[in-house]
């Protein structure tokens, strides 16, 4: 087993049980103590957990990105639920752009039935999801690898997204908050994810409950910036007057499309 796969199932393990013991995963993995203390300080190094005696925690900080592996086994019945609102929203012959988040790959299996559409995204994940469907066309971006991440970053991206003007656009982020905007964690996703939201008729922001106000590292952007947000449940009263005063539409399970802000 690689290096970076057994991290990888040390990071899940880690998501699910929040702490892991040294010894134990010596034994779960047939390697020794000394390369998982190497490992908890790699992941310690990347910000995704904290070394304590004889083991790690998680770090559960919102502003830490989890690989994709991990982010897409995280709140699936919600992710689900917004796909679903997401892929009604989407039109036959549509062009549409995809980020390179665990929500948007939920969207792409959830539009495999629709004609015609063409889908512009940084994901490899989106890419092979959809390279099969028939009649669709399917613009990767090219870039630079994020290492585990599946994501193509970089000027080259920033470029290629900014040459087209799509239909719709669906955007993930860390957090919404009333102050800051739209946040996130990391620079390199936060400046493809502007160059998204400029590059498209009309936005979409996919947010779980979880993330309202939240904050991160980086401000992707402003709430004036998008046209709609989808949500797995109906947001705070706040939440709703700010969207209805700004012009902006709020789709929630059980009220897409016609209950609708």
């Amino acid at each position: 087993m690689l290096a970076l796969e057994r991290r990888n199932l040390i990071l899940e393990k880690l998501q699910d049980e929040k702490r892991v013991v040294v010894s134990e995963l010596s034994q779960l993995y047939s390697v020794s103590e000394e390369t998982i203390r190497r490992d908890l300080e790699k992941l310690e190094q990347d910000g995704f957990a904290t070394k304590s005696y004889g083991g790690a925690v998680l770090n559960e900080n919102v502003g830490i990105d989890m690989p994709l592996n991990i982010r897409s086994k995280k709140n699936v019945a919600a992710k689900q639920k917004m796909a679903e609102i997401a892929a009604s929203l989407i039109h036959d012959g549509d062009h549409i752009m995809l980020d390179a988040s665990s929500t948007d790959l939920f969207i792409a299996k959830a539009i495999k039935n629709k004609q015609r559409l063409t889908v512009i995204t940084n994901s490899i994940e989106i890419v092979l999801e959809l390279s099969e469907v028939p009649g669709f066309n399917i613009i990767s971006t090219g870039g630079s690898l994020k290492e585990g991440y599946l994501a193509l970053l970089g000027p080259q991206t920033e470029e290629a997204i900014s040459s087209y003007y799509a239909d719709k656009a669906f955007v993930s982020c860390k957090g919404l908050n009333y102050e800051h905007g739209i946040m996130d964690s990391l620079e390199l996703f936060t400046s493809v994810k502007k160059v998204i939201m400029a590059s498209a008729a009309k936005c979409y922001l996919i947010i779980d409950s979880t993330k309202f106000d939240k904050t991160a590292f980086t401000r992707a952007g402003n709430i004036d910036q998008i046209a709609a947000v989808i949500t797995d449940m109906k947001p705070d009263e706040r939440w709703l007057e700010l969207f209805k005063k700004k012009g902006i539409e709020c789709h929630y399970p059980k009220a897409c499309p016609q209950n609708t802000v």
